[in-house]
């Protein structure tokens, strides 16, 4: 399938590639080829892991830099400074609202089936050994206000080592609001940020061509390790997680999306369909961080919102994780026999809304988050999360998936709230008018082909908020 060519502005034609070149279409087909050599040749299937991990590796180097940059370019381009606080004390209401919606979302789901009924597991013959005793020991070590003792980073380098990306943001909001005070002082450094970002993007685009085989090599891994005989032990919770999840990105993340921003949630599924399928692929949302931001730029959302909201979202906005917390709790006290009162499932839901900040971007961060909120309340047995243990690698996609679509839906939320979303823009994207943006950052030669083609400016619309210039990084 290819799509109409659009007229280039010197009156040339701008040719999208063909459907085998796009990048989408060669993920799915590394899902698939993974599936089968897993399912076929598990041994071999094993050994791809380095393909996948190595790709995830090169994408989580870029995210430190691009996070940084880009927030510094944006707050530093600010004209008042108040607006910067006053995004991110929306974009902080926004999250933890949702947060509930989604914690509450799994609570109902679980409290209507009631999956874990019947299982009756004794937790004293629980093995809790190998990488779960360890996600279990960190987690009854965790408390929920680390996460703020843990913003300031030990050294100005230390935060992009580890990869610890609260840390780079609050780096890079104290770095922009230094160069914006300073004045005509900090326009030589602004400029020089503006044109390494260029060159980080493209640097982007050269590891972006890799996703194929970086989604072949995790999913050749998953499959050949865990083995598709895994999915029918706990296949009900899969299933009730994976259709909870899509029912709260529907409806309530869609009831967001058309009842004020006015978009369709649909129309903003298929504009993210390359992010979908890396996702899918690779199992975490951080290797689509960057084409997120950069489509969001593309459909009208400023800079700076973008900036500030989509990295601070991949810690505090985690949606998916919320509804796999609440879920996977109350099945645990389910499965042991643990009667828990309505009240006492309110409790957990308060406590959640802090354990599960403290283990934002941690290795096993779901289990330590869930494990430090069983030993917060201490109603239900800790080891009991070896009884979701196995079946978790079949879950991470999800909320890697549902964690991403959020964080689309809350940008483009704050964005509206602040007046900084070009409305008109934003429905001409993705109702394809403008084609998207191309995968090296290529999107201003694209929309301003566009834009020639239609002859004359974006079309006015009675709910659509003033234009806002959009300053792409390539």
């Amino acid at each position: 399938m290819t799509h109409t060519p659009d007229e280039a502005a010197d009156g040339g034609v701008v040719r999208a590639e063909p459907w085998y070149r796009q990048l989408y279409v060669q993920v799915l087909v590394a899902i698939v080829v993974g599936i089968g050599l897993g399912w076929r040749w598990p041994d071999v299937a094993t050994s791809m892991e380095p393909i996948g991990t190595t790709f995830v590796t090169a994408m989580k180097m870029l995210i430190g830099p691009i996070v940084f940059l880009t927030i510094v370019s944006g707050v530093a381009g600010v004209a008042d400074l108040k607006k910067v606080g006053r995004t991110g004390v929306k974009a902080l209401t926004y999250f933890q609202l949702g947060t509930i919606v989604a914690m509450a979302t799994g609570l109902v789901a679980i409290n209507i089936f009631r999956l874990g009924d019947g299982v009756h597991a004794d937790v004293s013959g629980l093995d809790v050994s190998g990488d779960a005793g360890q996600y279990i020991e960190k987690g009854e070590h965790q408390h929920w206000w680390e996460f703020l003792t843990n913003l300031v980073p030990n050294s100005f380098f230390g935060a992009f080592v580890d990869g610890d990306i609260l840390q780079v943001i609050f780096l890079a909001v104290i770095f922009g609001i230094a160069i914006k005070s300073v004045g005509r002082t900090g326009e030589p450094i602004i400029a020089s940020v503006n044109r390494l970002t260029a060159v980080v993007f493209k640097v982007l685009s050269f590891v972006m061509k890799a996703a194929p085989l970086g989604a072949f090599g995790a999913m050749s891994f998953a499959i050949g390790k865990f083995g598709l005989s895994t999915l029918t032990s706990l296949g009900s919770l899969i299933l009730l997680f994976y259709v909870t999840s899509a029912l709260f990105v529907i409806l309530v993340l869609g009831a967001v999306l058309a009842v004020y921003v006015r978009l369709n949630i649909f129309q903003l599924l298929r504009y993210f369909k390359e992010e979908f399928f890396l996702i899918l692929g690779t199992s975490t949302a951080e290797p689509a961080l960057p084409g997120l931001m950069r489509k969001l730029q593309s459909m009208g959302v400023e800079k700076p919102t973008v900036g500030l909201v989509v990295p601070t979202g991949y810690s505090f906005n985690l949606d998916g994780a919320a509804i796999y917390l609440s879920l996977a709790t109350l099945y645990i006290a389910q499965a042991t026999d643990t009667s828990l009162s309505v009240g006492q499932q309110l409790g957990l839901l308060a406590v959640m809304l802090l354990t599960s900040k403290g283990a934002a971007g941690v290795a096993g961060g779901g289990f330590i988050a869930l494990t430090a909120t069983l030993t917060t309340v201490g109603h239900v047995p800790a080891a009991g999360i070896m009884l979701v243990f196995g079946i978790d690698k079949f879950m991470s996609e999800c909320r890697a998936l549902v964690n991403f679509y959020g964080n689309a839906v809350a940008t483009l939320f704050v964005a509206r709230w602040e007046n900084g979303l070009d409305l008109a823009r934003a429905r001409r994207v993705l109702s394809g008018q403008i084609p998207e943006a191309d995968t090296d950052g290529g999107e201003g030669k694209v929309a301003a082909a566009a834009t020639a083609k239609a002859g004359a400016p974006l079309a006015k619309d009675e709910d659509a908020r003033p234009s806002v210039a959009i300053s792409k990084p390539s």
